[in-house]
């Protein structure tokens, strides 16, 4: 089989999320199935006071001071995720060609902490206490401008923003920008920081949350017959792409290598997917056939899997009609929760995992499956197994609906 375009290498993985700060804790804690749902002090008072954060996560640990203060959080994690997957790659930007280095980072809110914060002083203290750096700090294009400056990257810089979808779209364009040779290497993925009231109460009053406040731990259920809604979370996955014969003649070792990508609008609804399903089916095919590879090659999904009722059967139904019961799949948002316009490049980066370790992490808190699921999930416990061709689907409001299709190096 010929590919249709060369494969594109994930040579470095970033991760900063609710299961850990950096890529070994995040992959540990994910393949556990042990979920990271709290409630959250900073929802005290709402209908909804649970979420999934980063733990122990203090800027100032990680981040120079004057860093930390320019930043809204959101940019923060994708600096520390950026630094980890550059690293991690055996790149320095130090000495890397910046003119041939890009940079494409999704979000879907962008620095809407700082929004809500500079605001609230707006109304309280004046105009005049209104920081100078709230545009800087809100606007979602910010991150990956701060990563361009961070890590010398002079080639094209991209913010994506197609909601829950953002991450992948990121990968998805990274891929096009190496395809017709306008950089070597790209540094892409997503980050977001919407734990805020203000995201909160109005997830909540569009019915998109969770209600079991009662116990957190197992608020986030996908595919589960008792499933509510999804637990907003936070944080940021980095990967860097390259050309693989590029990595190859470095000697870098991928983890896994994107070989398609596809992309599609519901057209239906602003938040609700449409049943049929199309939209969906439509994205995976295209991505299917960018990869040259046949429904029945894949052995893995990494499913965007919120815990919504609509999202799960929907998607289900559409994993089962296209891939039948040859692809075993899991939603990590079980442990994570929603990670929001991060969750596409954090689960891109888990599937890579996944591929690597030929180990396939559970759904978190999977105790009866909805009735009329017919896909093949993996729940309780990882499992090992040979993997070759995986796809993690993304799903954003909107009707945003993107694909992406990876092997195994």
């Amino acid at each position: 089989m010929t590919p249709a375009h060369p494969p594109i290498a994930i040579t470095g993985i970033g991760l900063v999320t609710p299961a850990g700060i950096g890529r070994e804790a995040t992959w540990e804690r994910v393949c556990s199935g042990i979920p990271t749902a709290a409630r959250d002090p900073a929802l005290t008072g709402l209908p909804v006071d649970l979420a999934c954060r980063v733990p122990d996560f203090e800027p100032a640990r990680h981040l120079p001071g004057v860093t930390v203060r320019h930043l809204d959080r959101y940019s923060q994690f994708a600096l520390l995720a950026a630094r980890e997957a550059v690293a991690d790659a055996g790149l320095d930007p130090a000495t890397w060609d910046g003119d041939r280095t890009a940079v494409v980072i999704g979000s879907a809110a962008g620095g809407v902490a700082t929004l809500e914060h500079q605001h609230s002083r707006l109304l309280e203290l004046g105009p005049a206490l209104v920081s100078p750096l709230t545009m800087p700090m809100f606007l979602p294009n910010m991150a990956a401008g701060y990563l361009a400056i961070d890590l010398n990257a002079h080639g094209p810089v991209v913010h994506t923003s197609t909601a829950c979808a953002s991450g992948a779209t990121a990968i998805a364009a990274a891929a096009d920008l190496l395809r017709t040779g306008a950089c070597d290497v790209v540094v892409s993925g997503g980050a977001d920081a919407m734990i805020t009231p203000l995201c909160a109460a109005a997830f909540h009053r569009l019915g998109a949350l969770s209600r079991r406040t009662d116990d957190p731990a197992s608020a986030s259920r996908p595919f589960d017959a008792d499933r509510d809604g999804f637990v907003l979370a936070e944080g940021a996955g980095v990967l860097v792409l390259e050309r693989e014969a590029d990595a190859r003649r470095r000697a870098a070792a991928p983890y896994a290598l994107l070989v398609g990508h596809g992309a599609s609008s519901d057209a239906h609804h602003l938040v609700r997917p449409d049943r049929s399903g199309a939209g969906i089916t439509r994205a995976l095919l295209t991505a299917l056939a960018d990869a040259d590879v046949r429904s029945e090659e894949v052995d893995h999904v990494n499913a965007h899997g919120t815990g919504t009722p609509l999202n799960d059967i929907t998607e289900a139904r559409v994993l089962a009609r296209v891939l039948g019961q040859r692809g075993a799949v899991t939603s990590t948002k079980g442990v994570t929760g929603h990670l929001m316009g991060a969750a596409g490049a954090v689960e891109a980066a888990l599937t890579a995992l996944t591929l690597s370790h030929q180990l396939i992490p559970p759904t978190a808190n999977l105790h009866r499956l909805q009735p009329g699921i017919a896909v093949d999930i993996v729940a309780r416990h990882a499992r090992s197994t040979r993997l070759r061709f995986a796809v993690s689907t993304s799903l954003g409001f909107g009707g945003h609906n993107a694909a992406l299709v990876l092997r195994a190096a």
